[in-house]
């Protein structure tokens, strides 16, 4: 039962990793636009 978990965590972690690193990027994207729109610096 243990190799069943273990396998199943190495499949899932990517998956999980790259839906965090999305939202990450797409909140990133909205703030850098929102922030041009009104003429403001990222920095």
């Amino acid at each position: 039962m243990n190799a069943v978990f273990l396998s199943a965590y190495l499949l899932a972690w990517p998956l999980i990793v790259g839906v965090v690193l999305a939202v990450i990027v797409t909140a990133f994207g909205k703030e850098w636009r929102d922030a041009r729109k009104a003429g403001r610096s990222m920095m």
